[in-house]
């Protein structure tokens, strides 16, 4: 007999895995082909892949030259507790565990990226216009940012009123 998984399971495990392999496809893929040229354009001006590294956080948080420690550990701690409050959620909550499989994939995704090298995480998403620029980010923070909201949306509409 073959053990099935929960849907709980199935929604969690799907977007993890998700998550972490295309971010890390698309990084690989981001350094192959992006380390020698200028950006490049996909919408215009908008939306250009420029390759670059951040040794930091996010938005340019940094410990200085503790910072890829710093990180590392953060997101080892993250992913504990991630990892736990997905074992606490109720059995039948999809959304959450897809909303904690999108968030845990991202922090694994930028945590392997800060083991890889030490020149940090590989971002190469770029959005503005002309000179105003968002900071360029990954698929693994896109991931963090969308789980994040869908777990706050969650977790707001189950408090006690």
């Amino acid at each position: 007999m073959t053990p099935t998984l929960s849907a709980k399971a199935r929604a969690f495990w799907l977007s993890f895995s998700i998550v972490w392999l295309l971010d890390f496809v698309t990084k690989r893929l981001a350094e192959h082909y992006l380390w020698t040229s200028p950006p490049v354009r996909v919408l215009g001006d908008f939306l250009r892949f420029s390759l670059g590294h951040n040794p930091h956080g996010a938005m340019g948080m940094s410990f200085g030259s503790a910072s890829r420690i710093v990180f590392s550990v953060l997101a080892v701690v993250m992913l504990a507790l991630l990892w736990n409050f997905y074992r606490q959620s109720p059995q039948g909550d999809r959304v959450r565990a897809a909303a904690l499989g999108l968030v845990s994939g991202g922090a694994l995704g930028n945590l392997v990226d800060r083991w890889r090298s030490p020149l940090g995480v590989v971002d190469f998403i770029d959005i503005g216009i002309g000179q105003l620029r968002f900071w360029t980010f990954n698929v693994a923070d896109t991931a963090l940012t969308c789980g994040g909201i869908v777990l706050a949306v969650v977790l707001f509409k189950e408090r006690p009123k």
